[in-house]
């Protein structure tokens, strides 16, 4: 056992397997980057960088075809755990070495707290407009709404993986709903289409658009897609129709046709039923006021994007106003506002929210490598004086 232990103590101290490793490292982000053109930054990120091992494409499969993220990043992370523990042997003389070997083993771990635990969504705003949500960029969720009340909505969501995998049976809602929901068909990416008229078979919708529509499916993408379901609600009397539910049905759809809600009547109460991004609502508003796009004087070339907004807090706590521009985003309970996207003709703008637990870790670990680094040299040079001053008084 002693003799495995330290075999496995010379691997992971080897320097060898840091270059190897590093150049490793250095092929995934030559790959990566090149493949960002066919699959986007999120599909990047989840098969070369967010996985063990690379995933490339080939006849409609991924196939595993080199170290991913994952793998490179958790060897890196022994290798240097390793070497901190066996090699730099604790000596005040090492100290600064020793503080920035922590400092890189701390942005690692950092980066892994990210990738499994940060969330990103956007929240589109013109201006003037108030909202106490975001929409993620890609999950969705099947929202089913009593909008019976006039100055409020209730909202029973589920999410788009329990469709996929309640398809073809019911969703338990643990009685929040006075009806049985039952997922008759999911098509994780589909089309719209205009339903033939003269079609011998009756609609699979029975009540809403899909009785004029038909959801065509489509592969699968990277990112981008845009799911479909055919959804049937029972209630105690029987069954209350069937709905054909699309991300491409909202009130922003450029169609006219998709703009439709998709409403019904049970028991005196008046809800709706549709499939949208998934929301995440804070317990504050985001209201924005202004957005500006400069340019530089004589030329197109864009000088700064920035958004003004005002943040109120529905406990009445807090009421302020914040710019938000290129490199200064706004942090507030938890969450970063960037600006990401804007359309100043429209008066409209778009915010990054990210939530990150560990978005204090990298810049932790920058000042412990500085710090590493500047106490090395300052051990360094002191001993260079201590020398020098010897060497000179050592003369005749």
């Amino acid at each position: 056992m002693s003799d495995l232990w330290n075999a496995i103590v010379k691997f992971f101290t080897s320097l060898r397997l840091t270059v190897v490793l590093l150049a490793l490292g250095i092929v995934l982000v030559f790959v990566a980057t090149i493949a960002q053109v066919r699959v986007g930054v999120w599909g990047v990120h989840q098969h070369f960088f967010h996985t063990f091992f690379a995933r490339w494409e080939m006849g409609g499969v991924l196939v595993p075809v080199f170290p991913g993220g994952y793998f490179i990043g958790g060897l890196l992370l022994l290798n240097l755990i390793f070497s901190h523990i066996y090699r730099l042997k604790f000596a005040w003389k090492k100290l600064g070495i020793q503080l920035a070997h922590a400092g890189v083993i701390l942005l690692l771990v950092g980066e892994l707290f990210a990738g499994l635990l940060q969330e990103d969504f956007h929240m589109s705003l013109n201006e003037g407009e108030t909202r106490s949500y975001a929409e993620s960029f890609r999950d969705h969720e099947l929202a089913i709404v009593d909008t019976t009340s006039p100055d409020h909505d209730e909202v029973v969501a589920i999410p788009e993986a329990l469709l996929a995998r309640a398809r073809g049976g019911e969703i338990a809602t643990a009685g929040k709903l006075p009806f049985h929901v039952v997922v008759k068909e999911y098509l994780p990416n589909a089309g719209l289409g205009m339903r033939d008229a003269s079609a011998a078979t009756p609609a699979p919708a029975t009540a809403g658009l899909g009785q004029t529509i038909v959801a065509v499916p489509q592969s699968v993408k990277s990112e981008g897609n845009s799911p479909a379901a055919l959804v049937e609600l029972i209630g105690a009397g029987g069954p209350l129709g069937t709905w054909l539910v699309s991300a491409q049905i909202s009130p922003d759809s450029p169609a006219p046709i998709l703009r439709a809600a998709q409403s019904f009547d049970h028991d005196g109460r008046r809800w709706r039923i549709e499939l949208r991004l998934r929301r995440d609502y804070q317990p504050f508003a985001v209201t924005l006021l202004k957005v500006t796009h400069d340019i530089y004087p004589g030329t197109t070339i864009p000088k700064n994007f920035s958004s003004r907004v005002r943040v109120r807090a529905n406990d009445g706590r807090e009421d302020r106003e914040a710019l938000i521009y290129m490199n200064n985003p706004l942090r507030y309970r938890g969450l970063t506002f960037y600006q990401f996207q804007m359309d100043a003709a429209n008066h409209n703008s778009v915010l990054q929210v990210v939530r990150n637990p560990g978005w204090t870790l990298p810049y932790v670990s920058c000042a412990l490598v500085a710090l590493g680094l500047v106490i090395q040299f300052g051990l360094s040079l002191s001993r260079f004086v201590g020398r020098r001053q010897t060497a000179v008084s050592a003369q005749p």
